[in-house]
């Protein structure tokens, strides 16, 4: 029989938010790779998945990878997740997807289970009206950091990155830098308790973040408009 891996959106806050063919997919795979082990479990344990788990992300050894492929030239399935929402969109599984296709029997099979995203959840709770936009995921801490900011200064359209609560306030100010009068919209928390949406100049969210410290709490979709 051959194998089968399966590429698995996960919630990106709420539990709830996973469809019935992911649980199945979860419930039936011989293992499922996961970025954390145990915050996938907190998922697993929800719905009373005993499928074993094995670490598995971008800093992975060769050793870990050629092991995945050994069990699944042996026919086994595996799901692969990450920490929250979908593999490969600015996170790891890429690389396994292509190892899968280009170093085992053509009969496996590589399958996409969809779920949710911080992307399109940021924009659907925006509100923005926009037909097209630029997603540059996480921008680099240093080399092209500066290339990019000047890209997203001249893009004709809306410009969404994600950003960690420890860099948030630097985007920010050097948003005010290349592009400030551009309105910003930040999506933090998105399905969380604490969700919420943030919107203005650069300098007008800086104010907001440093009047409220709690608010820089969370991950950031960052939503750049025209």
């Amino acid at each position: 029989m051959p194998a089968t891996l399966s590429i698995v959106g996960t919630p990106i806050g709420n539990l709830e938010d996973i469809s019935l063919r992911a649980l199945r997919v979860l419930k039936e795979a011989t293992l499922i790779l996961c970025e954390d082990t145990r915050v996938t479990r907190k998922l697993l344990d929800r719905y009373q998945i005993k499928t074993k788990t094995l670490s598995y992300h971008q800093h992975s050894s060769v050793s870990r990878v050629d092991e995945i492929l050994q069990l699944m030239r042996a026919g086994k399935s595996i799901a692969l997740v990450t920490d929250a929402g979908m593999p490969t969109i600015s996170d790891h599984g890429g690389g396994l997807i292509n190892y899968t296709r280009a170093l085992i029997d053509p009969s496996v099979k590589v399958e996409i289970v969809p779920g949710p995203t911080a992307l399109s959840t940021a924009v659907a709770f925006s509100g923005i009206i926009m037909k097209s936009f630029l997603f540059l995921g996480f921008l680099s801490h240093k080399k092209g950091r500066q290339t990019a900011l000047k890209e997203i200064a001249k893009s004709p359209r809306a410009v969404i990155v994600y950003e960690s609560s420890h860099r948030i306030e630097k985007l920010l100010t050097e948003a005010k830098t290349h592009f400030p009068s551009r309105k910003i919209v930040i999506t933090k928390e998105l399905t969380k308790i604490h969700e919420e949406l943030l919107t203005g100049t650069a300098e007008e969210l800086l104010l907001i973040l440093t009047e409220h410290p709690e608010k820089k709490k969370g991950e950031f979709v960052v939503i750049i408009t025209p």
